[in-house]
């Protein structure tokens, strides 16, 4: 009987993951216990995806304030520092900023607006637009913003970020500026030295600040990237990625953690005889059309994964097939018509009308965004999610 089920995506519980734990024993031995309890069988090609947070936390990979404060005056020294172009987020920045802001005697703090790089809005687009602003190109204090903008709370948690990042500086013992601004260079105007807190965009943003004359320029990813006074850390993305752990503390982005998703493949293919494919997820890479909010704050969706999971899709679009090619047929005929047409494509797509509309997107960011949205962020308790028929098609 041929399959009547395509791609299937499961939430698997694990236990609590603490620091030390083996985590290659603990995703291997759940997966196996679910598909024993709920009575269906692996096979090769199923992906075992684990939340970067669990590698995180078994990895120790935490690190205080005072440790972010150190850092940030060791690269500094006593210069205003212009921090720019921060998100908007409680778990994600501002116990970030409550370190840099106690590493420093002065910050001059420079928001992007109407909105941060992940769609967090500070500023409404019509009020901008009445009040004849250029954001490409007006630099606002903070006193202008307020008279054109007011209030401006985020939608959802009813946060005015403006007042709170301003206070929590302030809390720090530290003196802070308020502008508003989207071009980098903007900053150079109040200071030569700059922490750029951007995510995607910051290596666009560091060439800038150097290319407009600026002293000292580092980002986010250059913040933590060894350990201090045996704090964690992250040689490669430094304080991106990192999240709130404690009011003094976050995890960060995990380490090197490819050797960890090679090892738990292993594990698999002994105790099972399939070849599993595995990777470690972040954020999923999509937008919210409600929120406006695009998921992405962590550098990279995925930071290890095994080799099966690079590249792209190579599909073929059904219904174009079915529009176009093959508009004639109907029923069996128009089944093994399409069937033959899968079975006959080429390795590579690029390029046929057939293949339009496909996602062009890394599979990483494609199975992570799955995997993101399937655990969630909160209380389901599923940070292992298998993924099968992922790579099945219309054939299989």
């Amino acid at each position: 009987m041929e399959r009547k089920v395509g791609t299937v995506s499961r939430g698997i519980r694990c236990p609590i993951i603490r620091q030390g734990d083996d985590l290659v024993k603990i995703v291997t031995d759940s997966v196996i216990e679910a598909a024993e309890s709920e009575n269906f069988a692996l096979r090769d090609r199923d992906v075992v995806a684990l939340t970067e947070s669990i590698v995180a936390r078994a990895q120790g990979n935490y690190a205080t304030i005072e440790a972010i404060a150190k850092d940030v005056k060791a690269k500094f020294g006593d210069n205003t520092v212009g921090v720019i172009f921060p998100i908007l987020s409680r778990n994600r920045f501002a116990i970030c900023l409550k370190g840099i802001a106690k590493g420093a005697k002065k910050i001059v703090l420079m928001l992007a607006y109407p909105s941060d790089e992940v769609g967090n809005e500070l500023a409404d687009w019509d009020k901008l637009d009445a009040a004849g602003i250029n954001p490409y190109a007006d630099v606002l204090s903070l006193e202008r913003y307020r008279e054109v903008f007011g209030v401006h709370p985020l939608k959802f948690t009813g946060v005015d970020y403006v007042q709170y990042y301003k206070d929590l500086i302030e809390e720090c013992g530290t003196e802070v500026e308020i502008i508003f601004a989207n071009q980098a260079k903007s900053i150079l105007d109040y200071t030569d030295c700059v922490l750029a807190c951007d995510i995607h965009t910051r290596v666009r943003t560091k060439r800038l600040l150097k290319e407009g004359g600026a002293k000292i320029v580092y980002g986010l990813d250059e913040i933590l990237t060894e350990s201090i006074d045996g704090n964690g850390f992250n040689e490669k993305y430094g304080l991106l990625g990192s999240n709130k752990a404690t009011e003094e503390t976050v995890k960060l982005f995990p380490r090197e953690c490819k050797d960890l998703v090679l090892d738990i493949q292993k594990c698999f293919l002994d105790k099972t005889g399939k070849h599993i494919e595995v990777m470690v997820y972040g954020d999923g890479a999509f937008k919210d059309p409600q929120g406006k909010i695009w998921e992405l704050a962590d550098p990279c969706v995925s930071p290890a994964f095994t080799d099966g999971l690079v590249g792209t899709p190579n599909e073929l679009k059904l219904k174009y097939l079915a529009d176009n090619d093959f508009k004639d047929l109907s029923g069996e005929q128009l089944k093994e018509a399409i069937s033959n047409k899968i079975k006959e494509k080429q390795d590579n797509l690029v390029g046929n009308m057939a293949a339009q509309g496909t996602t062009p997107r890394q599979l990483t960011d494609l199975i992570g965004s799955l995997c993101d949205l399937t655990s969630g962020s909160g209380d389901k308790g599923t940070p292992v999610i298998l993924i099968q028929g992922y790579f099945d098609n219309y054939t299989n």
